[in-house]
């Protein structure tokens, strides 16, 4: 919780255009993901015969876009709704510091997201087999089917499991155990279907693309809306708000050296994980910041 809350006090402190840049990447990271799930998905007679297990295959894949944005220290909105509020209890940022970042990425992530799903997937003519494109169609109107409440609630549980799974590989040391830690819950949040404001927003947009009956404006009052409320809830309070009150709260005393690393080991996990941005660097009693 430590190394979360540093990583969101340098998440806070990141110039506008290195946050505006670092969210539009983000994007399409998240997209091939994104984009080789629902590939997976269109198999006709697993939907038909098997739909849950070729869910379950497909969300086996989803995967590989978190750990592109967790290993190249993207900024995810869905990950600095739990970073930015731990930083702030802290008092390492102000709530001027939460808002900038969560609307700077969110919107950063939107315009990336739409780039690779129109122009990199959509006229680049990844889903025209007829197939893919049906699956396209089929998708996002299962998608915007749920009711609006059912929606908001699937998203509670879609960014709790995404922001465990940053959790976990913040605690990891080494590229394999963060790949293992962020694998299984993102596979398990896919696999029973929920949404993600941030995947949804190319597995939508890509079907309205190819030719779905309902526009985009249903589509953010249907699904944008409630998932983005939803996801800011199920990161930023079941994980970054519980967990900052369950360890760093009290009395306790914590080991400052995180076992065998030192001060600035923990202070280069934090760099490693927040992108870019302004190094920071902390006395020994991990008190006092200062920029280097």
């Amino acid at each position: 919780m430590e190394l979360i809350s540093r990583i969101g006090e340098k998440k806070s402190k990141m110039r506008w255009d290195k946050l505006w840049w670092n969210s539009v990447l983000a994007g399409p990271l998240l997209g091939f993901g994104c984009a080789i799930t629902l590939s997976t998905n269109a198999a006709p007679w697993y939907q038909e015969n098997a739909p849950g297990l070729i869910r379950t295959i497909a969300a086996c894949f989803f995967p590989v876009g978190l750990i592109l944005v967790v290993l190249t220290g993207a900024d995810l909105f869905t990950s600095n709704v739990m970073f930015l509020p731990v930083a702030y209890l802290h008092r390492r940022c102000t709530l001027m510091d939460v808002a900038k970042s969560w609307v700077v990425s969110f919107f950063g992530n939107l315009a990336g997201m739409l780039f690779f799903c129109l122009i990199i997937c959509g006229y680049g003519g990844v889903f025209d087999s007829a197939v893919w494109k049906a699956e396209t169609i089929a998708y996002a109107a299962k998608k915007v089917e749920p009711e609006w409440h059912q929606i908001f609630l699937r998203a509670i549980g879609a960014n709790w499991l995404v922001c465990l799974a940053i959790f976990m590989a913040v605690s990891s040391r080494e590229i394999v155990s963060k790949i293992l830690a962020i694998w299984w819950p993102i596979m398990a949040f896919v696999g029973l279907g929920m949404d993600h404001v941030i995947a949804n927003m190319f597995l939508i947009p890509i079907g309205i693309f190819n030719g779905t009956k309902f526009g985009v404006g249903y589509y953010i009052w249907k699904s944008m809306i409630p998932a983005l409320i939803g996801n800011t809830i199920g990161g930023g309070f079941f994980v970054g708000v519980v967990y900052w009150y369950l360890y760093m709260t009290g009395d306790e005393k914590v080991d400052p050296h995180f076992d065998s690393m030192d001060v600035r080991g923990s202070a280069a996990a934090v760099d490693e994980n927040a992108g870019p941005g302004p190094s920071i660097r902390y006395n020994e009693d991990l008190s006092t910041p200062h920029k280097v």
